[in-house]
């Protein structure tokens, strides 16, 4: 039987990407905040190339989510999980969880030199 379609693999594609776009310019930041140090923070920097491509594999995946997760109302079959209104919100919860991730993948490295 095939997974039905309710935008669960868009959401969780869009929020790896978005992780993974951030991960060269503010993991090192967060892991300074956090008290960790030593040379091998700097070697973080080696996703920075792939920055552009994780953006734009986030974006692609949120407009999936989104094509599944508000253009959906016809395409439920009663008793599937996409007709359930808690399913469904956590749904838009989650969807904007992951665009604010992806926002601040976009703007952080305009925002980190303020804070060095």
């Amino acid at each position: 039987m095939s997974e039905p379609r309710n935008g669960r693999g868009a959401l969780f594609a869009g929020g790896l990407s978005a992780i993974l776009a951030s991960a060269c310019c503010l993991g090192p930041l967060v892991l300074v905040t956090l008290g960790f140090s030593g040379a091998w923070i700097g070697n973080l920097t080696v996703l920075e190339p792939y920055r552009p491509i994780f953006i734009g594999a986030a974006l692609v995946a949120l407009f999936f989510a989104w094509r599944r997760i508000y253009r959906q109302a016809a395409v439920c079959k009663p008793g599937e999980i996409c007709t359930i209104p808690q399913v469904r919100a956590t749904y838009k919860l989650i969807f904007w969880i992951v665009a604010a991730l992806v926002l601040v993948a976009l703007g952080f490295p305009y925002v980190m030199p303020i804070f060095y």
